[in-house]
């Protein structure tokens, strides 16, 4: 359906009833019928109940988990289902599902940006009261624009990670247009989100501002799903669902990015898999690593479209 839409300009008639069967078919359907009769996935918030902090599993390198709740509804949400057919998840994990940190309630969230981040556009979505995290992240803002998860740990400087992350749940919330959301609340989050993609605009999504140099090779490495990890690609779709949702054209700085999104792509058309982010998973999205992406190239042709049609190309 996000071809459809996005690729082909096909008409609502046609793609809304595509992506209705997000429900019943292929990977929608598969996720939804791993959840919990409680609401969760795989009885926790962000890690599956169980999981063993000082186990191999935790090791560095060795990647996290992305079977628990907070990213089975991240996955459910970008594949575009419903909310409707979740009717009722919302409460339930209300009463029963709690942090892994300090055990804190699921829609208060905790103390990492990232996953507030996330937690914030997955309640949006749901019809969760996420004001708090909505004036949590806020406040969490650092003085150079942008957020960093380890904060806690009395980062002072941004991350493009934790940057990205929080400015999509910050537009995720804000084109939720939650019923009842008070004007000044509104004001804030989106002088936020506007300061948060300001970080990352004077970098040009890849370039580290005291030096010019690139900020890391995995910046312009691509790898679907997304999860929590920073790319010009994952940034570049961030700033193309703003510049639309804002009615605005996309900022000249993003030129160089978008070139590297375009230098990328194969003879066929195509965007190749790069990496696949370790960790335990439900079930595969998307091909191994070296062969042609179905998700990347959507997320590639939809940004070079976005982009030349405005800037005439």
């Amino acid at each position: 359906w996000q071809a459809e839409r996005a690729l082909a300009s096909a008409p609502p008639a046609v793609w809304e009833p595509t992506r209705a069967r997000v429900a019943t078919e292929g990977y929608g359907a598969r996720l939804l019928a791993l959840q919990d009769d409680d609401g969760r996935w795989a009885g926790g918030a962000f890690f599956p109940a169980g999981f063993d902090f000082q186990g191999p599993e935790a090791a560095p390198g060795a990647g996290q988990p992305w079977t628990a709740t907070t990213w089975s509804l991240v996955s459910l949400r970008e594949w575009g289902l419903d909310p409707d057919v979740l009717a009722g998840t919302a409460e339930r994990l209300d009463a029963v599902c709690r942090w892994e940190y300090d055990d804190l309630p699921y829609w208060g969230g905790e103390v990492d940006v990232c996953i507030n981040a996330f937690t914030l556009e997955n309640g949006a979505w749901l019809g969760a009261d996420v004001s708090g995290i909505a004036r949590w992240v806020v406040e969490h803002q650092l003085a150079d624009g942008g957020w960093n998860c380890e904060w806690v740990d009395g980062a002072t400087r941004s991350s493009v990670h934790s940057t990205l992350n929080a400015v999509k749940g910050l537009l995720g919330y804000e084109k939720a247009a939650v019923p009842g959301t008070p004007p000044e609340l509104v004001a804030s989050l989106r002088a936020a989100r506007r300061a948060g993609e300001e970080y990352l605009l004077e970098r040009h999504l890849l370039r580290r501002l005291s030096t010019g140099e690139p900020i890391a090779p995995w910046v312009t490495r691509f790898a679907y799903p997304f999860r929590s990890f920073y790319s010009v690609l994952n940034a570049l779709d961030h700033f193309r669902s703003a510049s639309l949702h804002d009615a605005e054209p996309p900022d000249p700085r993003l030129a160089e990015a978008v070139e590297v999104v375009r230098a990328a792509r194969q003879p066929d058309g195509t965007w190749t898999q790069e990496r696949r982010h370790p960790g335990r998973v439900w079930f595969e999205v998307d091909v191994p690593a070296g062969e042609p992406s179905r998700w990347l190239t959507l997320h590639g042709i939809r940004v070079l479209d976005w982009w030349d049609a405005h800037r005439g190309d």
